[in-house]
């Protein structure tokens, strides 16, 4: 996998080098499957596992890369979105000369699933609460929430990683997921304890949940500005979310936000050649 910078308006745009570089863009329009993970395709080109890096690209403030890969799959890396901020950071970024726009929540809007859902409300500024509920000593019910601001995203949800029951690990290898899973990328939990602790944080479940939130909304090609609330959803949730509001240009209006002195105000871009 190699991040280049790319031009203004451009977006985030998936790069198959291997398949003579055909382009699947990070829109809700190229949602796939989402189970698991979440999956792109255009023309029955298959892009996987893309909610990581998107939600890399949300917390570092980037609008507009080209994800070169030669796969299908992107690279888990850790099992967090870590490793590509810090890859990130290495290079650094530029501003590029045309004014961010925001997707500002009007009216709310919910996705439910029995007790299950996830929602967006009217706010000044893009904010995430998500609760988690299972059944296993080391999880239960938990709890986390802040706002997308500062250095928040890179220290309290960038290091969260994915995690995975061990029981369920052989029906998934059946399906064709989780190929590369293992102790080095996952948090992996028996029927009683971590497998493979420390943890890095002691909720890092619900955190890694709210990376994968973020990462599944960059979908909507826009930056919101609002307040989402989630209990026990996931990316079918997630992406059936960014769906009706893609639909429905009632719930939101284009804005632009007037930023504070030294901030990032105009659209920016990764300037990053480094394969991971």
């Amino acid at each position: 996998m190699r991040m280049l910078p790319a031009p203004a308006g451009t977006g985030i745009c998936f790069r198959r080098t291997d398949l003579e570089s055909f382009n699947i863009e990070a829109v809700g329009r190229n949602v796939a499957r989402v189970s698991y993970a979440t999956s792109l395709m255009k023309k029955g080109v298959l892009i996987s596992t893309t909610e990581h890096v998107l939600s890399a690209f949300i917390g570092a403030g980037i609008d507009n890369a080209i994800i070169e890969l030669d796969n299908l799959e992107l690279p888990i890396l850790d099992g967090s979105a870590l490793p590509f901020l810090d890859a990130i950071q290495r290079v650094g970024l530029r501003k590029l000369r045309r004014p961010r726009t925001y997707w500002k929540i009007k009216r709310a809007v919910e996705v439910r699933e029995g007790d299950k859902f996830v929602g967006v409300y009217p706010g000044d500024h893009y904010s995430v609460a998500y609760t988690i509920n299972f059944p296993h000593p080391m999880v239960g019910r938990q709890s986390f929430e802040l706002d997308l601001v500062g250095n928040n995203y890179m220290h309290q949800i960038a290091p969260a990683r994915t995690f995975g029951f061990l029981q369920d690990e052989q029906m998934l290898r059946n399906m064709g997921l989780i190929r590369g899973a293992s102790a080095e990328n996952a948090i992996i939990l028996t029927e009683e304890r971590v497998q493979n602790g420390p943890l890095r944080f002691e909720d890092e479940f619900v955190r890694h949940k709210i990376l994968d939130l973020i990462g599944d909304l960059a979908l909507l090609g826009h930056r919101i500005l609002g307040r989402i609330v989630a209990d026990r959803a996931g990316h079918a949730m997630h992406t059936a979310l960014v769906s009706r509001l893609l639909r429905d240009h009632a719930l939101w209006e284009e804005t632009y936000v007037e930023e504070e002195e030294g901030s990032e105000d105009l659209l920016v871009t990764a300037l990053m050649e480094q394969r991971l």
